[in-house]
């Protein structure tokens, strides 16, 4: 079976729904699949001044927590991450940064790989933060998966060639129909890492 990893990181909730969605996905296509949480590098004193934060933290303690062994095991990735200033949050990043000993092994060459995002409002920064998620990934020699405009799901929500991106309430709540283009974008990653990892 094709193997495929969901890394997501989440303070909220948003991209935990995102994860879950194209976790299912994945199943429905075939894949096995992983879907494991970065690691929260946060303190808590900045966790627990955010009610929202603080309770996605409490309600996803069992959600196992993504490795670097996972990024050896899977032949494809989905990341799902919110932006920060349009870039990469530092827990995502630091994750990454610690993938330079399979990178050296020549380890992540090929591996196939497709990027979600969210943001407080519609032009805060998704796209860039997919295109700084994906010169990580040129780096690695990974071949990257955009949905593109591969379906006309992906108008419905909002037009991202890059990957499926939403605007986040608040409380963490996602505010646009992205499922249906997550579910495609997983599809799709899937079906290229079924290709390439034949």
């Amino acid at each position: 079976m094709t193997k495929m990893a969901v890394f997501y990181y989440s303070s909220t909730g948003a991209n935990y729904q995102l994860a879950q969605w194209a976790e299912s996905a994945l199943k429905e296509a075939g894949a096995e699949v992983k879907l494991v949480k970065i690691p929260e590098t946060a303190p808590m004193e900045a966790i627990e001044q955010n009610p929202a934060w603080k309770k996605h933290y409490e309600e996803t303690k069992d959600v196992p927590e993504a490795s670097i062994d996972d990024l050896e095991w899977a032949d494809g990735y989905i990341f799902s991450v919110p932006t920060r200033f349009g870039a990469l949050p530092s827990q995502a990043k630091q994750f990454i940064d610690m993938a330079g000993g399979l990178w050296g092994e020549g380890k992540l060459v090929n591996k196939v790989v497709s990027g979600m995002t969210s943001a407080a409002n519609p032009h805060g920064g998704q796209e860039q933060t997919l295109t700084n998620l994906y010169t990580s990934m040129y780096h690695w020699g990974a071949i990257v998966v955009p949905p593109g405009y591969s379906d006309n799901v992906i108008f419905g929500s909002g037009g991202n060639p890059y990957g499926t991106s939403t605007t986040v309430d608040g409380e963490g709540n996602i505010t646009d129909d992205v499922k249906g283009a997550v579910e495609h974008q997983a599809r799709r990653t899937y079906e290229i890492t079924k290709k390439i990892s034949e």
